[in-house]
């Protein structure tokens, strides 16, 4: 019998189907156990991976074998970071499996607000065709400029995208070389974050939250734009600040926004709670989804298929994927 290298935990449910193919996937390798957050972990002694969205204290101290924190999905929320800053030898990754549907939400984001889609749809539906020839503005995309500002899994792929539909797009990332390339894309560093936008008129946002990031897009920043522009923004809410977003729309600077993500989340069992402390639904131009960009029919099967890779390298003793850096903060 082939000995068992690794024992990992999940806290996370996956259901039936998408568990059935990830224990497929992990084979004779890792031992996978999963249970929720108020069950005690079984074995915990020898877990060596932890999956966990939102880990408690509790659940890193009870499994004294443990070596890495596995959030299954991109992004780690701030008490997870505290978390794990009191425990500095854990190693900590998340998953990018999300990179595709989120970066397919971000282009429909982006040509639902530039179309002005969904008033149209609205009128259409009351059988008025007052939109029709040139009674609704729709702003052209091909030939322009964009900028993609954060070119991770999801950035990058938003950047194929929007070549795929003719602009001419440039990456922001954290740091860049002279002339460098990701994906075909030129990329310069946040320090020249001024001159990409200037009269850009698509502005895609897919950093991580950070403290570095938290306001990056101000009124400054939105003002650089070209007049007309669209930004989506399927990244997080602060990241653009609130009033200045909404004063450029709510002024005509811009022509439309498509956000998936926002500055207020209902608690559990709240669902109807304003997305934000400003009436952004009573914008036209602003096409508002409900931080639902990474969600899709394949959703699952590919988390699955993203954390078994990263549990096998973790098993083989070989660099994983979606390693998060703590202190950093992505």
């Amino acid at each position: 019998m082939t000995m068992k290298t690794l024992r990992a935990h999940s806290l996370h449910d996956f259901g039936a189907g998408p568990l059935a193919d990830l224990r497929a996937r992990l084979g004779d390798e890792v031992v996978l156990t999963v249970g929720g957050v108020d069950q005690a972990i079984p074995d915990a002694a020898r877990v060596g991976v932890l999956i966990a969205g939102r880990p408690q204290r509790a659940h890193v101290a009870a499994c004294t074998s443990l070596r890495a924190v596995v959030v299954p999905w991109a992004g780690v929320g701030a008490a997870t970071f505290e978390l794990l800053r009191a425990f500095p030898e854990l190693a900590l990754h998340n998953l990018h499996h999300n990179a595709g549907p989120t970066a397919e939400h971000a282009l429909a984001l982006l040509l639902a607000a530039a179309k002005r889609i969904v008033p149209s749809d609205r009128r259409m539906r009351a059988h008025d065709w007052k939109d029709r020839g040139s009674g609704q503005t729709a702003v052209c995309l091909d030939g322009e400029r964009a900028v993609v500002l954060g070119m991770g899994a999801i950035g990058e792929r938003v950047a194929r995208l929007l070549g795929g539909v003719g602009m001419h797009v440039t990456g922001v990332c954290r740091a860049a070389a002279p002339g460098e390339q990701r994906g075909g894309v030129p990329v310069v560093g946040v320090d020249a974050l001024a001159g990409a936008l200037d009269g850009a008129l698509v502005l895609v946002v897919c950093v991580p939250l950070t403290d570095a990031t938290r306001g990056m897009v101000g009124a400054a920043e939105l003002a650089l734009l070209a007049p007309g522009a669209v930004l989506v923004n399927v990244a997080r809410g602060p990241v653009i600040d609130e009033r200045a977003l909404f004063a450029a729309l709510q002024g005509g600077r811009l022509h439309g926004a498509g956000l998936d993500v926002w500055y207020r989340y209902p608690r559990p069992g709240e669902e109807r709670t304003p997305p934000s402390a400003l009436p952004f639904e009573d914008l036209p131009g602003v096409v508002m989804s409900p931080h639902r960009a990474g969600s899709a029919d394949a959703t699952e099967r590919l988390r699955a298929a993203a954390l078994a890779d990263v549990l096998l390298a973790l098993a083989r003793g070989v660099a994983a994927p979606g390693r998060v850096d703590v202190a950093r903060g992505y």
